[in-house]
């Protein structure tokens, strides 16, 4: 087969295989999440390795796949944050900054610890804490989507955390390279800081004046489906300025581009087209393709036992850390649970991170190999965590002010 071919094969066995996953997962009453995430360790290199057969010759086929759902999760951060509302967010600062500060410190703590147990060098075992103090918080924004709990009070306060949780971590690991590099010091991290405060600026000045103005000039184009095109392109140039300006994670770039859309009255046109994109196509991609990039046969004996330590204590991490933050925002006990348990997941973050390390020379392969699991440990158990409590304790929803004023 040609390599379009292959390509064409790999999407269709994965758009399958997701939507059938997702469909009985939801049958037994969990979230079809957790079914697309187990459909892609069996369809990775653990069991079948979809994109290593026999008859696939393409070597960048893996590369094209995970570019494509890199792309959807991009796509459902900014449908998160479309669904959401910048003044409800507001309401939510003191519990989101609590919960996304303390979630990142506390499990940077247990991190180290576990490192000095482990052996490690100081250097090493606090880089290990930094590859539990990431979030994804993608997995939970999906998650809280179907069980209609975005916008609950644990939904804006869970984004709102994830949003503290990226800079942190951002300026914790920058600190840490400009300490252990020897280079840069105090320079470097100020530098550091002015960039995300010039990419918060720029995204918040721009989307609040300038975008609605944008917004209301394309839709009266004749262009075909021109405000979708349209919001589609400022969503990956948010990304792409959170990446280059921000040197921040670019789902928090498009999570703010959607909640600036989200102001405008457009928002009711494009976004039955997004979700179309966006579930039909790029969304289930991007979580086959997590299990896609994993194979835990390679796991060793140690390498298991390290993975288990590291992941109960990354759960624990931000069970605690985040769970403190949100009684301290003046949450109830179930509420800081469930915002608690949405900040366990750490998804393409943790990888990223992870990878960093790797290439730095701060993790050897064993424990490398240990984050990898611990992330799709992580990853696994915080859909069913999450629907069991929404069960116990139900959301409490929250009305649109434009919604109210209409």
């Amino acid at each position: 087969m040609t390599p379009f071919l292959q390509l064409a094969f790999t999407i269709t066995i994965i758009i399958l295989a997701a939507k059938i996953a997702g469909y009985l997962s939801t049958r037994i009453g969990q979230p079809s999440v957790l079914g697309e995430l187990i459909v892609g360790l069996f369809l990775g290199p653990s069991f079948i390795d979809l994109t290593h057969l026999f008859f696939i010759t393409d070597k960048h086929l893996h590369e094209i796949v995970y570019e494509l759902g890199e792309l959807g999760v991009l796509l459902l951060m900014f449908i998160a944050g479309l669904e959401l509302h910048i003044s409800e967010l507001r309401r939510n600062t003191r519990v989101s900054a609590f919960s996304g500060i303390l979630g990142v410190v506390v499990p940077v703590g247990f991190g180290y610890g576990m490192g000095l147990i482990l052996g490690q060098p100081s250097d090493r075992a606090f880089f290990l804490g930094l590859s539990l103090g990431a979030t994804s918080v993608s997995i939970s924004a999906q998650t809280l989507i179907e069980l209609g709990a975005l916008r609950s009070r644990v939904g804006f306060a869970l984004l709102g955390a994830a949003v503290f949780d990226d800079i942190l971590v951002i300026l914790l690991l920058s600190i840490f390279l400009a300490v252990i590099g020897g280079g840069g010091g105090v320079m470097h991290i100020l530098f550091v800081v002015l960039k995300m405060i010039l990419f918060l600026a720029l995204s918040a000045g721009f989307g609040l004046w300038v975008l609605p103005r944008l917004t209301r000039f394309v839709k009266k184009l004749s262009i075909s489906q021109g405000s979708l095109s349209f919001a589609i392109v400022i969503m990956l140039v948010y990304g792409l300025a959170a990446e280059l300006i921000g040197g921040m994670a670019a789902i928090t770039g498009t999570f703010i581009a959607g909640l600036m859309f989200s102001r405008t009255p457009e928002k009711s046109e494009i976004e039955p087209g997004l979700r179309a994109i966006a579930y039909g196509f790029f969304v289930p991609i991007f979580f086959v393709d997590i299990g896609l990039g994993v194979n835990i046969s390679t796991l060793g004996a140690e390498a298991l036992w390290i993975a288990l330590a590291i992941s109960l204590i990354a759960i624990l991490g931000k069970l605690i850390g985040s769970g403190i933050g949100a009684r301290l925002g003046r949450f109830s006990w179930s509420e800081s649970l469930q915002v608690s348990i949405g900040m366990i997941s750490r998804g393409e973050v943790g990888l990223i991170v992870a990878q960093l390390g790797a290439s730095q020379g701060l993790l050897d392969s064993v424990t490398f190999s240990a984050i990898v699991a611990m992330v799709i440990v992580t990853t696994l158990v915080t859909p069913p965590l999450l629907r069991s409590s929404f069960k116990l304790s139900p959301p409490t929803k929250r009305v649109n002010p434009l919604e109210a004023g209409s």
